[in-house]
């Protein structure tokens, strides 16, 4: 591989396989990084990779981030001018279980993606955050204007804390810095342990849905080729800082140092009865509801402010809720052979 080469971690996962197939497509170098731990089946992982490994372009290094001495020499070995960090240990319920893989994996693995750029000129961090951050918060759209101080998970702490250990090094070291909050992003091969997946295993199998809020939750489904687009286009716009940036009234989003934060979603909340509805139209058959309460660490609704990403790279999602999961159904079905 070149010193041109994007670093992409994760890229084993769901939203780090499609990145990295679109910066292959757009003609990149891609070095993806992923540990394949068993959060979910490592084969679905596995059957990623098989796909970006056809490419001659793409190099995969399997290594866990929390092991400092081996990211320290991954980063001294190639000097990637631009990382894209998806590595993550994901998922609010698991938090509640497993307090301690979030520790390891969102805030020591972090600040050894933070001390490789920083020793090795990096020109640009694009970084995972999440929807999450937005916590107890009840205005809705959420915006990256919002104060973001009542996480309600581990989960969510551990990705308000990236942002905050990011701008930490944006602002010593002027390192490039961009936090992407996604919302519940979806689509062909997705996480088997997001809603999409979820109802679509029930379907087919016949087992009865559990809905949460009694159906009532709301989300902003993100496709995931609209995501990976968001995140291409804003990783050719490293951060500046903010010239107007003011510590009597500071704005949450940008800062005099080069970083910079972003939602990523749709811009339109569906109720998940109606998602359920959907998918039951594309498998064809109806499913029974189980009506629960909230759930420890649940959100009610997420809903993106993204104004910023259309004013400043020109960006709307296009991908309509039941083209996704059609897309998303489609899938399903050809992977496990339906």
């Amino acid at each position: 591989m070149s010193h041109d080469a994007v670093l992409v971690t994760g890229a084993a996962g769901f939203i780090g396989f499609h990145v990295s197939q679109r910066l292959l497509s757009d003609g990149r170098e891609v070095v993806g990084l992923d540990v394949i731990n068993n959060y979910y089946d490592p084969k679905l992982k596995e059957a990623r990779l098989a796909i970006l490994k056809r490419h001659p372009n793409f190099a995969f290094v399997k290594l866990d981030l929390a092991d400092r001495a081996a990211t320290k020499s991954l980063f001294a070995q190639h000097r990637f001018p631009a990382v894209i960090h998806l590595a993550a240990q994901a998922g609010v319920r698991y938090s509640l279980e497993h307090p301690h893989a979030y520790t390891d994996a969102n805030v020591e693995g972090f600040v050894n993606v933070l001390e490789g750029c920083r020793h090795n000129e990096c020109k640009h961090l694009l970084f995972a955050s999440s929807s999450s951050v937005y916590g107890a918060n009840t205005k809705l759209p959420f915006s990256v204007q919002d104060n973001v101080d009542h996480p309600i998970s581990l989960y969510a702490a551990s990705k308000k804390a990236n942002e905050l250990m990011a701008h930490a090094y944006s602002h010593l070291y002027r390192i490039p810095a961009t936090g992407v909050r996604f919302f519940t992003v979806y689509g062909p091969w997705g996480r088997p342990d997001m809603a999409m997946f979820l109802f679509a295993k029930a379907i087919v199998d016949g087992t009865p849905i559990k809905l949460f809020n009694h159906g009532r939750m709301r989300r902003d489904f993100t496709f995931v080729e609209d995501v990976s687009e968001a995140v291409v286009r804003l990783l050719e716009r490293p951060p500046q800082g903010n010239p107007n940036w003011s510590g009597d009234k500071p704005d949450p989003a940008t800062s005099a140092a080069p970083w910079k934060i972003y939602n990523i979603g749709n811009n339109n909340p569906e109720e998940l009865l109606h998602v359920v509805s959907l998918l039951e139209k594309e498998f064809g058959r109806t499913v029974v509801k189980e009506m629960l309460p909230m759930q420890p660490g649940d959100v009610p609704a997420t809903y993106a402010d993204i104004e910023d990403l259309a004013r400043e790279i020109g960006f709307r999602p296009t991908t309509a809720i039941e083209d996704g999961v059609a897309q998303f159904a489609k899938w399903y079905r050809d992977y496990h052979n339906l």
